[in-house]
């Protein structure tokens, strides 16, 4: 089973739900942080790191004694990656996805392939918790490769936890694709909702099940709870706003760790995932 927990808005408790529910679940499994752009499930799950990988993703490279000009490269690139100027290719690689098809349609075999550093990944174990994270490289813009990577990392047999980035985008997809179940968390705001509006209609688009944590619960509206309902979307857990759950994550402690009441009830939020899993229900 692949649980990817995802959120519209940013600053949800992705992450507090994600670390909680993998320390709370008492056999093996995998735990990925698949927010490359700032991964922080490390700081609060405080694995032992024992493997550190750079990832490269494959980009062309132009033999100008061969190249004749026939500008099928620039022809068959979607993403403007390629292009012939006067008598000269000009390769933009951070606009590359690495298709491969300007390789394939060069009739002079002048392209051949090379490597661009997209960032690294490293991987650890904290008790049962096999642990990834992926960190892209300093101005680099192409996060899907790296997070596919990063999902290429679960121990095989074992459940696995996708921290999923924020928003909407290319990155969110990449890491919720093909999954089992997509665990949406929000908050009862305004933004929160619009943002949720959001998520849930991608997660539609996906056709996988979903269910909801409200974080924060007892502020702001029942607009969320009002909209959940609406969409079928069973609400698996409410989050209050506490001041000791606020103080131990501003220590990098976890719920389950720090309040032991709190274990019990991510154990059951997992067993409800793998009850709506195993029964195909949840919002499709």
């Amino acid at each position: 089973m692949i649980i990817s927990v995802a959120s519209g808005k940013g600053g949800t408790g992705k992450t507090t739900v994600a670390t909680n529910m993998a320390l709370a679940v008492e056999h093996d499994l995998t735990l990925l942080d698949c927010d490359v752009e700032e991964p922080n499930a490390h700081l609060f799950l405080q694995p032992a790191m024992t493997e550190k990988i750079q990832v490269e993703t494959p980009v062309p490279h132009i033999d100008m004694e061969k190249c004749s000009l026939c500008r099928n490269c620039a022809a068959i690139c979607r993403f403007s990656a390629i292009t012939v100027v006067g008598k000269n290719v000009l390769v933009f690689p951070e606009l590359c996805h690495s298709c491969g098809g300007c390789t394939l349609v060069c009739p002079e075999d002048a392209i051949t392939e090379v490597g661009r550093v997209l960032g690294e990944i490293e991987s650890g174990r904290r008790d049962h918790i096999f642990f990834s994270h992926g960190r892209m490289r300093i101005g680099e813009a192409m996060a899907p490769p790296l997070i596919k990577k990063v999902r290429s990392m679960a121990v095989s047999d074992a459940p696995v936890i996708i921290d999923a980035p924020p928003g909407t985008s290319c990155p969110v997809i990449a890491a919720t694709y093909g999954v089992d179940f997509v665990l949406l968390v929000t908050e009862p705001t305004p933004f929160g909702l619009h943002d949720l509006q959001l998520a849930v209609e991608a997660v539609k688009l996906l056709g996988i099940p979903s269910g909801l944590v409200i974080n924060r619960s007892d502020l702001g509206t029942d607009d969320v709870k009002e909209y959940a309902r609406s969409e079928g979307i069973p609400v698996l857990m409410e989050i209050p706003f506490d001041r000791k759950i606020a103080e131990a994550y501003s220590h990098g402690k976890t719920m389950v760790e720090e309040l032991p009441e709190w274990a019990g009830k991510f154990q059951n939020l997992y067993t409800q995932i793998e009850r709506l899993v195993q029964a195909g229900g949840g919002m499709q």
